[in-house]
């Protein structure tokens, strides 16, 4: 298949977020007089929407969870944000499938704002036509109405061109659901078992084998 367009998650993909975010979190939690989550909780937070999650994990109701989300960003917007590290190989890879000629975008459930911000601080928004995610009041925040988002916002009319990357099964399920095609990485935070459950098509260890598959 001849890809002429990739769609990238950012948390797990791009970036090593996991400090900022675990960190938020535990701010929220804190601030809140909640237990303290383990390590394996906290990480479960990354890639999903947060609302949710803290409704799933932490057994909060709706608006409590709206509420955890509001003390969360205090935390993020200042410091957490910045908690974080581009992967290695990652800005190779952008760079190479640039030259090659693909078109590239970020489809994340981290509020669009945010997206860009990490973007422009870490160097690589230059890389990308479009950033797209959620919006700042916890509205398109599923994987999949970002999806369908950016390939409005750039004008997509074959679905069989685009490949999302991404390394939670929300990245697969959104990306099958809109009729794209997928590939899991498996240096994120998802495990294999997770990325082909969820009906990830292709897999890759490193963001250099990225490259080699849009050459076949």
């Amino acid at each position: 298949m001849k890809y002429k367009t990739i769609f990238f998650d950012l948390d797990g993909t791009i970036t090593d977020s996991a400090p900022g975010i675990m960190n938020s979190i535990k701010y929220a939690l804190e601030k809140n007089h909640l237990p303290m989550l383990s390590e394996e909780q906290l990480r479960s937070f990354i890639g999903p929407p947060l609302r949710g999650q803290f409704c799933k994990v932490c057994g909060l109701a709706d608006e409590e969870s709206a509420r955890m989300v509001e003390d969360y960003r205090e935390y993020y917007r200042d410091k957490g944000i910045f908690e974080n590290n581009v992967y290695d190989g990652v800005i190779e890879m952008l760079e190479k499938l640039r030259k090659k000629g693909f078109r590239l975008a970020i489809a994340t459930s981290k509020p669009e704002m945010f997206a860009k911000q990490i973007a422009d601080y870490f160097g690589f928004s230059k890389y990308f036509d479009f950033i797209g995610g959620a919006c700042m009041n916890e509205s398109r925040t599923d994987k999949y109405e970002v999806i369908e988002y950016v390939i409005e916002s750039c004008n997509i009319t074959d679905r069989n061109e685009v490949v999302m990357v991404g390394d939670r099964s929300h990245d697969m399920i959104g990306a099958k659901k809109a009729g794209l095609h997928s590939i899991g990485v498996l240096y994120g935070y998802g495990s294999k078992e997770e990325l082909e459950q969820s009906g990830a098509e292709m897999l890759v260890e490193v963001p250099e084998q990225i490259v080699s598959l849009m050459e076949v």
